[in-house]
């Protein structure tokens, strides 16, 4: 039973990572198509981890900031609401530690387009506060780099 569990999550997981490939291919309407897909599969009560992972590549896909915040805020529930035995399967609290700063600069980033600074200045300071989970490699690396960009947008206005 456990393994069918795993071999169900593990092909989730696969459909997720194919439609975060649409969407970094630009193909996003058809990502955003296969991502509401995916939630309305697993629901406001599935797994934390997909949760927060769709939700965190479905505000990629808005066109609206509200609906981006949106689901921000969703990634970041979903991510809050992961229990200590879930984040002990698959090295996921390594990934989710990781997420945090990304979570945080995304919500930041959000409110600087809802013209909210000061909710930006919370958000930005959390993903300042949480970068040092992040490696030292090119996903770490572009994380920091668009925390400073965003820390030198919200100084100048």
């Amino acid at each position: 039973m456990v393994e069918q569990q795993e071999a169900s999550e593990d092909a989730l997981m696969t459909r997720i990572g194919q439609a975060i490939m649409l969407l970094h291919g630009g193909d996003r309407e058809e990502a955003r198509n296969r991502f509401a897909e995916l939630w309305a599969q697993i629901g406001e009560d599935g797994d934390p981890l997909h949760r927060c992972t769709l939700a965190h590549y479905l505000a990629d896909t808005q066109d609206d900031p509200g609906d981006e915040l949106a689901w921000d805020l969703r990634a970041l529930a979903a991510a809050e609401a992961l229990t200590d035995e879930r984040l002990a399967q698959h090295d996921a609290a390594v990934a989710v530690r990781g997420l945090y700063p990304s979570l945080h600069l995304n919500l930041a980033a959000d409110y600087v387009k809802l013209q909210r600074p000061e909710a930006a200045r919370v958000h930005l300071d959390r993903a300042r506060a949480a970068s040092g989970a992040l490696g030292d490699d090119g996903y770490g690396d572009g994380v920091r780099a668009a925390i400073d960009r965003l820390d030198r947008r919200l100084s100048d206005q």
